[in-house]
């Protein structure tokens, strides 16, 4: 019998490939969206069935959206068009990015955190209208915690950049 084949670990530069569109969304947003990159199949539904209901909006579409079977973190994409679109339109790299958050969930977390790092030092992550940023002093000798939070609970701002200018080279 032939053994199993061994799974790869992603290298940190692979994950932070991965995780540069959007490691700079809201926490709660970025959550969602890692959350949801685990179910690639449920992502293309939804965005069919997205272009299929274009019209629909606050109740009306709370109430559609309780008849799917989709994960709760593919329903709340629905409210974030240009997030399902790219999670449907770059179907690999979803299914690559959900793989990585099921195989290497710290490591996802902590190549977000190198990249919020980058562009901050790079000054292109400030708080701001949309957004606040939080930076948490961790103990001696392990990096600091970098939050996004919206700014107003009601309202959540999909940032929009373009990760060679913001982290750098």
């Amino acid at each position: 019998p032939q053994a199993a084949p061994v799974e790869q670990k992603a290298s940190p530069e692979q994950l932070d490939a991965l995780v540069a569109p959007i490691a700079l969304y809201p926490d709660p947003l970025l959550a969602q969206t890692l959350a949801a990159a685990t179910y690639p199949l449920e992502i293309v539904e939804a965005g069919r069935w997205t272009e299929k209901h274009p019209g629909l909006k606050d109740k009306a579409l709370e109430d559609a959206l309780k008849e799917q079977t989709w994960d709760a973190s593919v329903k709340s994409l629905v409210a974030f068009p240009q997030v399902l679109t790219m999670m449907n339109e770059e179907l690999a790299w979803t299914q690559k990015l959900g793989d990585a958050v099921l195989a290497q969930q710290s490591d996802v977390m902590d190549a977000v955190q190198r990249l919020r790092g980058k562009a901050k030092a790079q000054g292109n992550l400030e708080s701001g209208e949309q957004q606040t940023v939080i930076v948490e002093q961790a103990p001696q000798g392990e990096p600091a915690i970098i939050r996004i939070e919206q700014a107003s609970p009601q309202v959540v701002y999909v940032p929009t950049y373009n990760p060679t200018v913001v982290y750098g080279s």
